[in-house]
């Protein structure tokens, strides 16, 4: 039902110098959306208006209110570029495009490839952090309002939630959308297990309620006689967290926070004073004390958990934080994201740091396989996480399953790279041990070790891989222009040729620009991998003919050779080739050779329409032995639907294990698709398969 006004959101705003802004959002977003309804009926602008509301509870920024309010018109690229950026700045602009591209797709099934796209892709996108409270909050007030679609569709959207957007919303600490989210979830997925427990709760709800208050009573009575200040709330626990516990193997009876309390004091001194009071009457329970306060879990979450067996033998969970940990740990981030008080910019810093981890992942397996792509992204982000300590007390947050060495690069690259041995909890252990939670680590180091190529085999976390391949990249890059440069210098000597003549600043653009190539270390990198020849270089510039196969790298005795190219040159020599971007050719595909003047020999397809161009030049090529190299190509999809395929598409792609590049939309139904492929059989396969789909018309290798 619409119950949110303007006039009541404007009501909720705190500075008054923030409403103009927010009135203009709103005036553009119900302009532009007057004609469009929902299907339970209310009107499309009460959706961002629900949006926009939910997100003030969070306390999250003017900037983050105003995108909300706009979100619904940029999903239909309704909205003025020029006009956006100019009346509501830069940050809204690209905040609402995020918020657009995401919600344009969808799980594609429900399997977990579906899930494993849709991650990829919201994580690339996330560039701010306030895209992610828009879609937590868009998505919780879509499946409020549910009830009118399809059982299917349900299901769908519930199951997309609760594997894709309840892990990031418990990563950012908002547990207040978590929490509804994952009750709506198991509302929709498991109707009968979620009225089996409600009813269970609701036949001893009375009851449960009796024994609430009466703990109530006795605490605050307790608590007044210490003179301490205090509010006091109880719970039953939430229906989706029962039946986890459930789920797990517990029986009913051995759930034991059923009910549970939570204490509110001013100050962090307060918390241990009223756990000393608690526990001085009520008897704990073994192993059920947690202080999340003098050691905060990354999203800031504090408080102190406890167990104890209270009036009527029943056990309570008691929670004792302050006012502004609750604020946190009910709203995460979003509750301090605008404030400027001490602790908000460290907040802010932490997240920034936690996007970058996102976006390093993303940069850093964007031509892997999928599935690989998942396991980072489950490793890394969505793992259980353990906390264990610096000799100094700092905390470090890892995924399950981490080594010494992961810590290690935790802390710094430098100190990963010299890490000879770690001590945890004052003993020495192999640097490929597994730690634990609440671990002391120290890491040993020598500043003259170096990292072990075999540690790739060892480290549970992608930060670590990358850094570790990253050192050896730059290693082999120095060896390259050592080698390079010896070469080059050596070749120029033999041609009586002087060095600084060849490499002047003019010559050095005249290559680079020539060869792509970036600079003068560039050019050594290439001849000291042998990419190109000394000969090639010195004739580039110089414009001598002699040696046309001054390109070719020839097979000798006294070269170390690393080529791992496909392509054979008359059957017997690999040299220096390249695929032609103009036709894309893949393993199988009839192939042709051209000599090119600066970058060996350009491989096309036979059915290349430059083909003739190059005939006087042409030479015989093939494809050589086994191989799992991937090559990139192209479809052209045109579709007959007016609705969005591109799940479908993207399901038949997946299935066959396939990577994809990118999909860019040509024009209207109309859709290319960039793909890494290891033989014209994937081709084959893809696009006999999109044939399938009935509103496919035509599909086609570009």
């Amino acid at each position: 039902m619409f119950t949110i006004t303007i006039e009541k959101l404007l009501l909720k705003i705190k500075n008054p110098d923030d409403i103009p802004v927010i009135k203009k959002a709103y005036e553009l977003a119900a302009e532009t959306l007057k004609d469009r309804v929902r299907k339970n009926g209310d009107p499309e602008i009460s959706h961002c208006l629900e949006v926009a509301n939910i997100l003030l509870d969070l306390n999250v920024d003017t900037t983050t209110i105003v995108s909300a309010l706009l979100h619904e018109g940029a999903d239909k690229d309704d909205y003025d570029t020029e006009m956006i950026l100019q009346e509501f700045g830069d940050d809204v602009y690209t905040i609402i495009k995020s918020v657009a591209k995401i919600n344009r797709l969808e799980m594609v099934d429900q399997s977990e490839n579906g899930a494993i796209y849709l991650r990829k892709v919201m994580v690339g996108l996330c560039e701010d952090v306030r895209v992610l409270f828009i879609k937590l909050a868009d998505r919780l007030h879509n499946m409020r309002t549910m009830e009118c679609l399809s059982k299917e569709h349900q299901k769908k959207v519930a199951n997309e939630t609760l594997s894709v957007l309840v892990p990031i919303a418990h990563r950012l600490g908002i547990n207040s959308i978590k929490s509804e989210l994952e009750n709506l979830c198991l509302y929709y997925l498991k109707p009968e297990v979620y009225n089996d427990i409600l009813e269970k709760l609701n036949d001893t709800v009375e009851g449960l309620n009796e024994s609430l208050q009466e703990m109530k009573e006795s605490l605050s009575h307790l608590l007044i006689d210490n003179n301490i200040k205090f509010e006091i709330k109880g719970r039953v626990k939430s229906v989706y967290s029962i039946y986890n516990k459930l789920s797990n193997g517990k029986k009913w009876e051995n759930i034991y926070d059923i009910l549970a309390l939570r204490i509110f004091v001013e100050k962090e001194s307060d918390c241990y004073a009223v756990i000393g009071i608690i526990h001085s009457k009520y008897r704990p329970m073994q192993n059920r004390f947690k202080d999340y306060i003098a050691v905060p879990k990354e999203n800031m979450y504090q408080s102190l958990h406890t167990t104890v067996f209270g009036e009527g033998g029943m056990l309570y969970e008691v929670q004792i934080r302050t006012y502004e940990m609750d604020e946190i740990a009910e709203k995460g981030i979003a509750s301090h994201w605008s404030y400027k008080e001490k602790g908000a910019k460290k907040i802010q810093t932490m997240m920034e740091q936690k996007l970058e981890l996102y976006r390093s992942i993303i940069e850093n397996t964007e031509n892997s396989a999928d599935t690989e792509f998942a396991s980072v992204i489950d490793s890394d982000i969505l793992s259980d996480l353990i906390y264990v300590f610096t000799p100094k007390g700092d905390v470090v947050e890892l995924p399950k399953g981490s080594t010494p060495i992961d810590f290690a690069y935790r802390i710094h690259s430098k100190v990963g790279d010299t890490m000879v041995g770690a001590i945890v909890n004052d003993q020495m252990v192999p640097i490929n041990s597994v730690l634990k939670e609440n671990d002391i680590v120290k890491v040993m180091t020598n500043p003259n070790a170096k990292p072990n190529k075999d540690w790739l085999n060892i480290v549970k976390t992608s930060q670590a891989k990358n850094k570790i391949k990253a050192y050896f990249s730059k290693i082999d890059k120095e060896e390259y222009i050592a080698k390079g440069k010896s070469i080059l210098e050596k070749e120029l000597r033999k041609r009586k040729l002087s060095i600084n003549e060849i490499l002047s600043n003019e010559n050095i653009e005249e290559i680079c620009n020539g060869l792509k190539l970036k600079d003068l270390e560039d050019i050594y990198v290439s001849i000291g991998s042998f990419r190109y020849t000394a000969n090639f270089i010195i004739n580039y510039v110089t414009g001598s003919e002699e040696a046309e196969d001054s390109l070719v790298i020839k097979r000798t005795s006294n070269v170390n050779f690393n080529h791992k190219s496909d392509i054979l040159v008359d059957n017997k020599v690999s040299i220096l080739t390249h695929l032609a971007k103009c036709c894309h050719p893949v393993k199988n595909d009839e192939i042709v050779g051209f000599i090119t003047k600066g970058a060996g020999i350009a491989i096309h397809r036979k059915d290349c329409p430059n083909v003739s161009m190059y005939s006087d030049r042409m030479v015989d090529v093939s494809w050589s032995g086994k191989s799992d190299n991937q090559y990139f190509t192209s479809l052209i999809v045109k579709v007959s639907s007016d609705k969005n395929p591109l799940s479908d598409l993207i399901a038949v792609i997946t299935t066959e294990n396939l990577n994809i590049v990118t999909i860019d939309t040509q024009k209207e139904n109309t859709y290319r698709i960039d793909l890494k492929v290891k033989n014209t059989e994937d081709i084959d396969n893809v696009i006999k398969n999109m044939r399938k789909l009935r509103y496919v018309k035509d599909v086609r290798r570009k």
